[in-house]
């Protein structure tokens, strides 16, 4: 079993700057080049929504509407991690924000391909 841990969440003013990120708990399983990886997001009495994705190698990325151009995901396959650059934050952009791995490496911004969950971590934007 995939156990992912985010970590970097916290509160911010609209306009800041936050960067999210995720690793395996499990020292010697890689996601590395094996696994799709998502960033979603949750606000209470919400679905759980895309934000993010990116493919195995890196080659790919993908956002929702909301956050292009704000956004940036990043992998290092070297050090088994996941990065979210969050910037211009918006009051908006609040929620618990989830990382997943997926054994497939298209449809990355649909909830269902995602097979292993994070806790979530939780990001608040002050207006």
């Amino acid at each position: 079993q995939v156990q992912l841990e985010e970590s970097g969440g916290g509160l911010v003013q609209a306009g800041g700057s936050l960067r999210l990120s995720c690793a395996t708990s499990r020292r010697t399983f890689s996601i590395g080049n094996t696994y799709g990886m998502g960033w979603f997001r949750q606000t209470p009495g919400k679905e759980r929504e895309f934000v993010a994705a990116i493919s195995r190698n890196g080659g790919r990325t993908y956002y929702a509407d909301s956050v292009k151009g704000r956004f940036l995901m990043s992998r290092d396959n070297a050090k088994n991690t996941v990065d979210l650059q969050m910037n211009s934050l918006k009051p908006e952009d609040t929620g618990v924000y989830y990382c997943a791995a997926s054994t497939f490496d298209y449809n990355l911004g649909t909830r269902s391909v995602y097979n292993y969950w994070g806790q979530g971590t939780q990001v608040t934007v002050s207006s």
